[in-house]
């Protein structure tokens, strides 16, 4: 088999105040990523992230800037240590931003914008409450997409995160939300779980939040990246520039298909991988959906020690 590498960015859900702290007090890179990003857009990200408050970091328009800074930080730094190129990459939803930064086809100040712009239009797309989201453990892709069908009775109800076997997240209107949750636990989920979020992301709700933010991206410059990057909504690198912009678009409305990404990244010869930003979200779902490729999560000094010796061993 091929021995590839692959790089993955996490996206909204991994952050918490103090992400980065211990590797900023060794790597003077992660606060000068942090400020390159806080001149972009007006905001003290450092701030934000190293301290808080949680209420304030959790806001979508909070979180999304602030997590690219945090996933971008790291590369910088993995990059800066002398850790091996990537031969793919990808990122969990915001995530993809971070790996098109990463990748060579964004610019990160851009991004930066970029990020702002959209957790900003999707907030105003939906009023606050009338949305919601939900992880649904212990059911089949299949059931999940089928009872969504049967409890949206009208309203937007969806499967939008498969992130691995047996977790799939629903997003939708509030209401048809609880349904969802009811009708899980009657056909035996182990688990279903509210996410603390105040926008129902990757459902047909986002569609007006997306023809806004095609205006905006509109003015963005894109390039095709110099690494593959395995988009959410096609499971494949975009052909070229405009499809790449359009995907971007998509992907606000389109379901995140993890596990496909992570099994098409094997495929692609790719046995062991990278999780670049705060804690390890991607490495513990990876690990559920192809357990011979494993993920090294690298967010403090020891973990990027341990990423980094283990890399070098792999590929020699």
């Amino acid at each position: 088999m091929i021995q590839r590498f692959a790089v993955f960015f996490p996206g909204q859900g991994s952050q918490g105040v103090g992400m980065l702290n211990a590797l900023a007090q060794s790597y003077s890179l992660v606060r000068e990523t942090f400020e390159e990003a806080s001149d972009a857009i007006g905001r003290d990200l450092w701030r934000l992230a190293s301290q808080g408050p949680k209420e304030s970091l959790d806001l979508t328009e909070n979180t999304q800037p602030t997590m690219l800074a945090a996933d971008i930080a790291v590369w910088r730094v993995w990059q800066q240590t002398g850790g091996r190129a990537a031969d793919l990459m990808a990122g969990h939803s915001l995530g993809e931003y971070a790996a098109l930064v990463a990748a060579g086809a964004l610019d990160f100040a851009d991004g930066v914008r970029l990020a702002a712009e959209r957790a900003r239009l999707m907030q105003a797309a939906v009023p606050e409450g009338s949305g919601a989201m939900a992880a649904i453990l212990g059911l089949a892709d299949e059931q999940v997409i089928a009872l969504c069908a049967e409890q949206a009775q009208g309203a937007v109800l969806a499967a939008v995160n498969f992130n691995a076997p047996g977790q799939v997240v629903v997003a939708g209107e509030a209401a048809a939300v609880a349904r969802a949750i009811t009708a899980a636990k009657e056909l035996g989920a182990k688990r279903t779980v509210v996410l603390p979020v105040s926008v129902p992301a990757h459902c047909t709700l986002m569609r007006p939040a997306a023809e806004a933010l095609a205006d905006y991206l509109a003015d963005i410059p894109l390039q095709q990246p110099r690494i593959p990057v395995i988009h959410n909504v096609t499971v494949a690198p975009a052909a070229d520039v405009e499809t790449l912009r359009r995907l971007l678009i998509e992907q606000l409305y389109s379901p995140v298909r993890w596990v496909e990404t992570v099994q098409y990244a094997w495929s692609q010869g790719v046995s062991l991988a990278l999780e670049c930003g705060p804690g390890k979200v991607l490495a513990g779902l990876n690990k559920r959906i192809v357990e011979q490729m494993k993920t090294l999560a690298v967010f403090d000094p020891m973990t990027l020690e341990t990423a980094l010796e283990s890399v070098a061993h792999a590929y020699g």
